[in-house]
């Protein structure tokens, strides 16, 4: 089987997907820096400022002057490294654009910027872990590395030089980015990955809950706020944690925009998104959250549940029943011949754009002005596009749920309008379609996968969590 990565589900992100998805993140990285505004915002609740490692010595909380500052000044201090105030700065533009192209309402900036330094200190500290332990990505990796970006952009190295000046990007400074994101990556499969264990019962286990649940799948669209607590809280802190997030569950019941809260305040990685963990079957999601939002409904918002993370908030904002993503189940499965042509959506190619390009190419396809094989090879993104798009026998649950409902959708040799996936835009043809038995061993390997995906983003939070904890962390705002 050949499945492309960009429509893989149930694998942990390859490389060479970390280097793509940082790539289009640091197309508008380095956005000219703005001035810390002064927001009229609305009245939060009174919380502390988050839990975190901060020795006494040390400023406890990430004031915010808004005197003219020196754009080279120290913002923070992770332990033996610095985050400058510039730095912060061209973050602050590149989340506030995101936000706003993904309808999240931004909260002010005096509440958004102690956000942004949370999620800056957790990456320094990942990248100081990696230096530590050891690990290198020296520059001829580095090189290859960016010149598969490049090409998957469908750019010459110098097309795509100018292409990030154009962007306001300073080369050297995107391939540190790139740098850094490997790092990270590389250190939480040492760290997290490799050590997560999975039993030969736990695989028994949800092989018989997937039986039971039969082909019809249900998904929830669940956004979640996290207040988060350190390793082994005094009963002084996990009761102010605890009123923290009382106080912003009452913001949420009375009435307050739930992704701009999630912006002001979680301390999720997805906080900037809205706290949104998009479309997700209940085994891709941790057990604590699908077994609290199969008893919601949609729109409702749940008590707070409490995990070895922090307290949640958590909001269903959808949910539906769809026979696209089959359980993983023994007997007779359908088996799918497809190929697609991808096109991503990029701080250069709008949703729009890559929607119109496509119904271009369907049309093309439609009046025989081209096959299908030459425009994968010259128009799509994705790692297929040098077979010509062809992804081989594709089994249920191979794909993200949203490609796998259009392809079951499409008759043999129809092709699809553009299709929309969290990686992109797709045309996707079915080429011919068969039943098989999936094997004993198949079946085992498919539900290990699955259980490994639903542990590795509550270890990966765990660890994140552990070392945020652990660092010494200085807030230098309020003295420069």
């Amino acid at each position: 089987m050949n499945v492309s990565f960009f429509t893989m589900r149930n694998v942990a992100p390859s490389l060479s997907r970390i280097i793509r998805t940082a790539a289009l993140l640091c197309m508008s990285l380095l956005a000219a820096p703005g001035s810390y505004a002064q927001d009229a915002a609305p009245s939060p609740p009174p919380v502390s400022a988050p839990a975190a490692a901060v020795p006494a010595s040390a400023s406890a909380s990430p004031a915010i002057s808004h005197e003219p500052q020196p754009v080279d000044s120290i913002a923070v201090v992770v332990n033996n490294e610095v985050i400058t105030r510039q730095e912060v700065m061209e973050r602050l533009a590149t989340v506030e654009s995101r936000m706003t192209a993904q309808g999240v309402a931004l909260p002010p900036r005096t509440q958004l910027i102690p956000q942004l330094l949370e999620r800056m200190i957790v990456e320094h500290a990942q990248v100081q872990l990696a230096k530590e332990d050891g690990i290198k990505v020296d520059d001829a990796m580095l090189d290859k590395a960016i010149e598969r970006i490049a090409e998957q952009n469908k750019m010459t190295m110098p097309q795509f030089r100018a292409q990030l000046v154009k962007e306001g990007l300073a080369f050297p400074a995107f391939r540190e980015q790139i740098r850094n994101e490997i790092l990270m990556q590389r250190v939480r499969e040492r760290e997290v990955d490799n050590k997560i264990q999975i039993s030969d019962s736990e695989i028994d286990n949800y092989l018989a809950a997937q039986a039971k649940e039969g082909p019809q799948k249900e998904e929830f669209d669940v956004a979640q706020i996290l207040v988060r607590v350190p390793d082994n809280p005094t009963p002084e802190q996990l009761a102010e944690r605890r009123q923290r997030a009382e106080q912003i569950y009452q913001q949420v019941r009375t009435g307050g925009d739930f992704g701009k809260i999630a912006a002001t305040y979680s301390d999720s990685s997805d906080a900037m998104t809205g706290g949104d963990l998009g479309w997700r079957t209940a085994d891709r999601l941790p057990q604590l959250f699908a077994d609290t939002v199969a008893k919601m409904k949609a729109g409702e918002t749940a008590p707070i549940v409490r995990s070895a993370n922090g307290f949640h908030i958590l909001r269903l904002v959808d949910r539906r029943t769809t026979g696209g993503a089959a359980a993983v189940t023994p007997g007779a499965i359908q088996q799918t011949h497809a190929r697609h042509i991808l096109i991503k959506v990029t701080q250069v190619v709008t949703a729009a754009e890559a929607k119109r390009k496509l119904l271009e190419l369907k049309q093309r396809l439609e009046n025989h002005a081209a096959t299908f094989e030459e425009l994968a090879k010259l128009y799509s993104n994705d790692g297929s596009a040098s077979k010509g798009g062809d992804l081989g026998w594709i089994y249920p649950g191979d794909t993200v749920p949203e490609f796998e409902r259009a392809m079951n959708d499409l008759k043999v040799g129809e092709i699809s309008d553009p299709i929309e996936s969290p990686f992109g835009f797709h045309l996707i043809q079915v080429l011919e379609r068969k039943s098989d038995e999936m094997s004993q061993d198949r079946l085992r390997t498919a539900a290990r996968t699955a259980i490994r995906e639903r542990k590795l983003e509550e270890a990966t939070n765990e660890w994140q969590r552990q070392l945020r904890d652990q660092a010494y962390v200085e807030y230098r705002l309020d003295q420069n």
